[in-house]
């Protein structure tokens, strides 16, 4: 009988989301019509933001290439280029 108060739970949350998510985008759509030239004053700061975040979003991929390279040892004449780590 537990099984069932949980369905019955999920099924009014699952409503109180979809008039939650209604009242949002109703509200969006307000504020952006009411409010547009404030947004799109706004645009270019974000764009501007977004470069350092992106910057250090992406140099963590290099973080790990470089560390790679510390492991491998620069004067084992023995490997192929670019064999590394790697067995024969």
């Amino acid at each position: 009988m537990a099984h069932q108060n949980d369905r019955a739970g999920n099924g009014r949350q699952g409503g109180r989301n979809i008039v939650l998510w209604g009242f949002v985008g109703i509200v969006l759509f307000f504020l952006l019509t009411e409010h547009r030239a404030h947004v799109f004053g706004v645009l270019p700061y974000l764009l501007l933001l977004a470069c350092p975040l992106m910057h250090l979003f992406m140099h963590r991929g290099h973080h790990r290439h470089e560390r790679t390279h510390e492991r491998s040892s620069p004067g084992n004449s023995d490997e192929a280029p670019g064999q590394g780590e790697r067995g024969p």
